[in-house]
């Protein structure tokens, strides 16, 4: 996947419908009209994404009191992201994307390198969402430690 499939602001953010860790289902349009951050994380449970997945939501409250609604997916099975959701205590959507759609249509899912090995899988990834449904911001290759401080930095949030 090459950098001309990512998103950019102003682009339309293409629609979704994924289940969240209760078993039920979140579609974009259930989630228009509001700004929403949707970030894309490789692995539930894994440090890396535990740390963002908690700074998420130690921030959640700001990012409300700001408007923001606060989504996560990752290529987990709902059970796995129930688990994990449960054990840290984590009270946003956490969206299942086993087949990688909906994270290849955001430009998430790629060509990574770690370890000197090559292959395809999720890239840590951010994308802010406007009522309309536009993409405010879009940021690939974050890193898990300080990237909600960077967020709201980058988003004017103090």
């Amino acid at each position: 996947m090459t950098d001309q499939h990512r998103l950019a602001p102003g682009d339309t953010a293409p629609a979704f419908t994924l289940t969240d860790q209760d078993g039920g289902t979140v579609s974009s349009s259930d989630l228009a009209g509001q700004r929403v951050i949707v970030y894309f994380y490789p692995a539930a449970a894994t440090p890396g994404c535990t740390t963002q997945a908690c700074d998420f939501r130690d921030n959640l409250g700001s990012f409300a009191a700001e408007g923001f609604t606060v989504v996560g997916i990752s290529p987990d099975a709902p059970a796995k992201l129930k688990s994990f959701a449960e054990k840290e205590g984590l009270t946003f959507p956490l969206l299942s994307d086993e087949d990688h759609a909906v994270a290849e249509a955001y430009g998430a899912w790629g060509e990574k390198k770690n370890y000197g090995r090559t292959y395809e899988g999720l890239i840590r990834s951010t994308v802010v969402l406007g009522p309309d449904g536009t993409v405010e911001l879009a940021q690939y290759n974050v890193r898990a430690t300080g990237h909600v401080a960077k967020l709201r930095r980058d988003l004017s949030l103090g």
